[in-house]
């Protein structure tokens, strides 16, 4: 963060050496006093805060690649799907792109008229409010933002958000006049055309989402297709990349370690194997071998110590920890170039019937991850257990490729991702029968929490509205239970 604030702090003492009211606070500035170059960077930043820290932390248990470290306790609540709104679990996210981000990007579409910088803030509305919607469905859109003209905003219902948001960028990349930003832009450094396709890649994961929803499915089919035949995508990946190895300037996820002073995070079970199984290398970019034997091994979810196991195996050296160490300064990955190939190998294979576009796409999606990575054997990989032409089932070995490229990157995409696909697929057997018998489980799929609170068997399906909201709004919708699906999840 130390680029934005030295950026912030110079622009606030500037506003605060002249013309000072004696009656102002120059700690507290108004907003009409801050210009968007400084705001637009706050904008981002509450967007990359909301996936990098929380939406990566519950996302990471409720996609499987996360469990509670045995001899911790504190995601005992997510681990055991034990999720209502009185524990609170959507209320930092809520308050950071509504307060924030949001809150942010609306004041400046009123400070300014450069139509590049006002169709940037129209990428980061759609990219918010499709965040908001891919956790709680139903999300104040229309009334949203009025301030004390209306304190109680309704909820609108995912599709109306969805739409809503599409045809903002629509508008916004329609008004474009110019090619220059005036905006502060860390994130894809003024270049309009990298903000063009990050708008395509948006509109495309928002497309298969709504045609996986039974929403006009001919209509965004064809215009999926159409982004696709087009290829104006992003170059690289879109990264909130701004954070330093020094105390104060982490990674907020690692930040969260490191107030805490303690690792609670440990690799699940179905990713662990799966790694495992298919001999993939970057399964040591993620996590480390189990101490007692150097092989890789996952905790069970939703298992409590001595619940179903022995719990004398019950210990630190009897699972592969996350490398957090590695993550101190890392970036927060908002659109990889790996998830964008894997959904135009998506698209190719079905709507456009093109096995072999499809297999193009896949292949660089997967050459993507590794070199983000920086590790090598992707050709390798690809012609073993990656291996396109050798899949009896395409798409799911795309969905499960997509799985694996999300770990450590985007935990709230991955999540979102399994919900459309049903992929990877929840095991019928339980943990207590698969750690029985090993051999009948299929390593990857997901695996009901042994403590199952809340979720029905089965995995979280959205999270409940935030207590914030439901303490200030009246108009907040009765409780949602976390196993009741989101608008686009229909299958």
């Amino acid at each position: 963060m130390k680029k934005i604030l030295y950026s912030a702090i110079a622009g606030l003492l500037a506003l605060s050496s002249c013309n000072l009211d004696i009656n102002d606070n120059p700690n507290y500035p108004s907003s009409g006093d801050i210009t968007p170059a400084l705001q637009f960077p706050a904008a981002v930043n509450s967007v990359a805060d909301a996936v990098g820290s929380q939406m990566f932390i519950y996302g990471g248990f409720f996609s499987q690649y996360f469990e509670q470290m045995p001899e911790a306790n504190q995601y005992n609540d997510i681990a055991e799907l034990n999720i209502d709104e009185s524990k609170d679990l959507f209320t930092r996210v809520y308050r950071s792109l509504y307060a924030g981000a949001l809150q942010d990007l609306h004041e400046i579409k009123g400070k300014t008229n450069n139509t590049a910088d006002l169709f940037a803030v129209a990428v980061m509305r759609a990219q918010a409010f499709q965040l908001l919607v891919d956790n709680t469905s139903e999300t104040p859109y229309t009334e949203a933002l009025q301030g004390s003209a209306n304190a109680n905003p309704a909820y609108d219902d995912g599709k109306t958000v969805y739409e809503g948001v599409l045809k903002e960028l629509d508008e916004a990349e329609a008004a474009l006049k110019t090619s220059t930003m005036e905006m502060t832009d860390p994130l894809l450094q003024k270049d309009v055309d990298q903000w063009k396709g990050y708008a395509n890649a948006l509109r495309l994961r928002m497309y298969m989402r709504l045609i996986d929803g039974g929403v006009n499915a001919a209509e965004y089919t064809a215009k999926a297709k159409a982004l696709v035949a087009a290829d104006k995508f992003f170059k690289g990946d879109v990264k909130w990349d701004v954070y330093s190895p020094v105390e104060g300037q982490f990674n907020p996820w690692y930040d969260t370690k490191f107030a805490l002073n303690t690792n609670n995070f440990c690799a699940a079970y179905p990713i662990a194997s799966y790694m495992s199984e298919t001999d993939d290398p970057r399964i040591a970019y993620s996590m480390s071998p189990r101490a007692s034997d150097n092989t890789w091994a996952g905790q069970f979810p939703g298992a409590k110590q001595g619940n179903i196991y022995d719990p004398s195996s019950h210990k630190n050296n009897s699972v592969s920890a996350i490398n957090v160490e590695s993550f101190k300064d890392a970036p927060i990955y908002l659109f990889t170039q790996s998830e964008l190939k894997f959904l135009v190998a998506e698209v190719e294979y079905r709507f456009n019937n093109n096995s072999t576009a499809a297999k193009d796409a896949y292949e660089e999606a997967v050459k993507a991850d590794f070199n983000s990575r920086d590790i090598a054997g992707a050709e390798e990989f690809l012609a073993a257990a990656g291996n396109w032409d050798a899949a009896p089932q395409k798409l799911e070995l795309l969905y499960m490729q997509k799985w694996v490229a999300f770990l450590m990157r985007n935990h709230m995409e991955a999540w979102s991702e399994i919900r459309r696909t049903d992929v990877p697929k929840l095991s019928k057997f339980t943990a207590a029968e698969i750690n029985a018998s090993p051999a009948a489980y299929t390593p990857g799929e997901l695996i009901a929490p042994d403590v199952n609170y809340y979720g029905k068997g089965n995995i979280a399906m959205r999270v409940p509205y935030s207590s914030a909201s439901r303490s200030y709004n009246s108009n907040t919708p009765a409780a949602k239970m976390i196993s009741e699906k989101v608008f686009w999840d229909v299958k």
